[in-house]
């Protein structure tokens, strides 16, 4: 969490708001692979990447 706290200061100290869709969009990939690490799913989730 202090991650998350420490980036987002980055962010606003210098401005770079553009950079926020960017770690959404890494967040929601590795929660989506984390989660279907053992599912059925899986072989199709890796065929994106």
């Amino acid at each position: 969490m202090n991650l998350l706290i420490q980036l987002w200061r980055y962010m606003r100290a210098r401005r770079k708001y553009w950079l926020l869709p960017v770690f959404i969009v890494m967040l929601l990939l590795g929660a989506l692979l984390v989660l279907a690490k053992g599912s059925a799913v899986a072989p199709f989730i890796y065929t994106i990447f």
